[in-house]
C-alpha cells in the first residue's frame, strides 16, 4: 500500500508540475500574442495599414480648402485625373519591385529581414548611376516631405487649439516625431499605422460634425479662384494628395 501512495503522489506531482508549467506558457503565449498584435509586423496586412495610414493623412482634410481656390469643376476633374496617373505610376513601380526581387531570389538572396528601397530597383535594373540618382531624390523627398508634414500638422492643430503659435505647434510635433529613430525596424511601424488612421479618422469626423452642429457663417458667399497662385497652390495640393501618395503603394 504503501509503495501505491507514493507512486500517486508521484503522478500528482507530476502532473501539478505539468499544469504549472502550462500556466506560464499560456501566460507568455498571451504577453508574446498581444506583443506580436502591436509590435510585430511585416504582413500584407501591415502593408495595407500603411498605404492606408499614409493615404488617409491630414492633407486630406485640406481638401475643401483646395477646392474653393480651383473651383469645384477644377477640383473635381483634377482629382480624378491625379488619382489614375498616381495609380498607374503605382502599377509601374509594383511591377519593377517584382522584376528585381525576382531576380534578386534567382541569385539566393533573401529578403526575410530587409525592406526594398527605390534605389536598388533602380541599381538591380538599370545601374548605378540610377542608384545614386534616386539616392539623392529620395533624401531629398524625405527632407522636404518631413518638413511638409511638420508644417501640415502644426495648421490643422492650430485651428483646433491656437493658444500656441504655429511655430511652436511644429516645434512640439518635430520632438514628438523624433522618438521614431528607437523604433527598431519599418516592421515595428504597425501601431503607429493604426495610430495614424485612428486620430485621423477622429480629426476628420470631428471637423464634420463640428461643421453640422454650426453650420455656415452668415453672409458666407462661395467663389472659384481670384488669383492665379491661388489655383496652383490648390492643385498642387491635390497632386500631392492622390498623386505623390499613391506612389506608398
Amino acid at each position: 500500500m504503501s509503495r501505491e501512495k507514493q507512486a500517486e503522489e508521484a503522478i500528482v506531482s507530476s502532473l501539478n508540475e505539468t499544469m504549472e508549467h502550462e500556466e506560464e506558457d499560456q501566460g507568455d503565449n498571451s504577453i508574446f500574442s498581444v506583443k506580436s498584435l502591436l509590435w510585430h509586423g511585416g504582413s500584407v496586412y501591415d502593408a495595407w495599414f500603411s498605404c492606408a495610414s499614409n493615404q488617409v493623412a491630414q492633407v486630406l482634410l485640406t481638401l475643401p480648402y483646395s477646392f474653393s481656390q480651383m473651383g469645384m469643376l477644377s477640383g473635381i476633374i483634377l482629382q480624378v485625373f491625379y488619382g489614375v496617373l498616381g495609380s498607374w505610376t503605382a502599377y509601374l513601380i509594383s511591377v519593377l519591385y517584382i522584376e528585381y526581387r525576382t531576380r534578386k531570389e534567382k541569385e539566393n538572396v533573401s529578403f526575410k529581414n530587409h525592406v526594398i528601397q527605390w534605389f536598388e530597383v533602380l541599381d538591380g535594373l538599370l545601374g548605378p548611376y540610377w542608384k545614386a540618382i534616386g539616392l539623392a531624390f529620395n533624401c531629398t523627398f524625405l527632407l522636404f516631405g518631413s518638413v511638409i508634414q511638420l508644417i501640415a500638422c502644426a495648421s490643422n492643430i492650430y485651428y483646433i487649439n491656437d493658444k500656441l503659435d504655429k511655430r511652436t505647434w511644429t516645434y512640439i510635433f518635430g520632438a514628438c516625431c523624433a522618438t521614431t529613430v528607437f523604433i527598431p525596424s519599418f516592421h515595428n511601424y504597425r501601431i503607429w499605422s493604426f495610430l495614424g488612421l485612428g486620430m485621423t479618422t477622429y480629426t476628420a469626423w470631428y471637423l464634420t460634425i463640428a461643421a453640422l452642429a454650426h453650420g455656415q457663417v452668415e453672409g458666407v458667399t462661395h467663389q472659384g479662384p481670384t488669383k492665379l497662385v491661388l489655383y496652383f497652390t490648390g492643385a498642387t495640393n491635390i497632386l500631392y494628395t492622390f498623386g505623390g501618395h499613391a506612389v506608398t503603394v
